[in-house]
């Protein structure tokens, strides 16, 4: 393990979640090594059927045979066994910086990422990773090699920007080049543009994608502990307020509760298993509940 891994690999993480499985609630193509075949569709020996080439098929299916005869482009389509493919989703914008306690939520959120990929890997799977704000700042993709977990430590690494969040571009971007079905994490706080995020889900779920949403909050964004007179400063936006908090405090809840609700709501309607995550809970219990809960709904 380089130095760089131990800052998001936490060991009790990984001691608490190492014989627990991360399984795909929905029949998704990445299904855990050797367990079954896969009911969707790949490259192997065995040939099951031609369909319509879509945008972000690989060309190198395209039968041109068929595209001679008709003038239209089909893929070749065959059955195989496969592992589960990860795609942890990383949330890098500015409002990610705040922090209260121990862990940034940033660094929470990169350290859930970590900690998920290394289970994948040690499953067999494959696991990718990509860190986004406004746009995609650095990504890898799924892969099983030995070294893929210093890939996506070194992706949870880059430099950041802190930028504003914009996550419809990056979804659909995703959605457009994800090139197999699996299993997509996005971790993120969700303080951006909510409906062009979950448009951008939406996607990621017609493209046959199962979908989770680790939404992390800070304890004091939950709480609201505020006492005294307090300056509240924006983190991507140019604002601030000077104010008693013990006069927002009703509103502020009250705002928050309409917030978590519609964020379940609407992770629901899109078929997105959501889990509510507060920093100031331990890295390896959030994925202990997380996992468990994940293998207990499992198909």
């Amino acid at each position: 393990m380089t130095p760089a891994s131990k800052r998001y690999l936490h060991p009790e993480a990984i001691a608490r979640i190492a014989r627990l499985e991360l399984r795909a609630r929905a029949v998704v193509e990445g299904v855990l090594a050797g367990l079954h075949k896969s009911p969707y569709k790949g490259q192997s020996v065995e040939f099951l059927q031609h369909r319509e080439y879509v945008r972000g098929d690989d060309l190198r299916r395209v039968d041109w045979k068929v595209w001679g005869r008709q003038d239209r482009l089909y893929v070749k389509e065959f059955e195989e066994e496969t592992n589960l493919r990860l795609s942890l989703v990383v949330d890098a914008s500015a409002s990610m910086d705040y922090q209260s306690g121990a862990l940034s939520k940033y660094d929470y959120a990169a350290t859930l990422a970590a900690s998920l990929a290394w289970l994948a890997l040690s499953h067999g799977d494959a696991a990718g990773c990509a860190v986004f704000d406004d746009r995609l700042r650095a990504s890898v993709p799924a892969r099983t090699k030995r070294s893929q977990l210093a890939s996506i430590v070194e992706v949870l690494e880059a430099p950041r920007a802190h930028r504003p969040t914009s996550f419809h571009p990056v979804l659909r971007s995703l959605a457009e080049t994800l090139p197999r079905r699996g299993l997509v994490v996005l971790v993120s706080d969700l303080l951006g543009d909510r409906e062009g995020m979950f448009q951008g889900m939406q996607l990621l779920r017609k493209r046959g994608h199962d979908l989770v949403l680790l939404h992390v909050m800070d304890d004091d964004e939950l709480d609201f502990p505020f006492e005294g007179p307090t300056r509240f400063e924006g983190l991507e936006l140019p604002e601030h307020i000077a104010c008693n908090p013990r006069a927002l405090r009703a509103g502020y809840l009250a705002a928050l509760e309409e917030f978590l609700g519609e964020a379940r709501r609407r992770s629901a309607a899109a078929r997105c298993d959501y889990s509510l995550i507060r920093t100031g809970e331990p890295v390896d219990v959030a994925l202990v509940k997380f996992l468990s809960r994940r293998s207990s709904m499992a198909v």
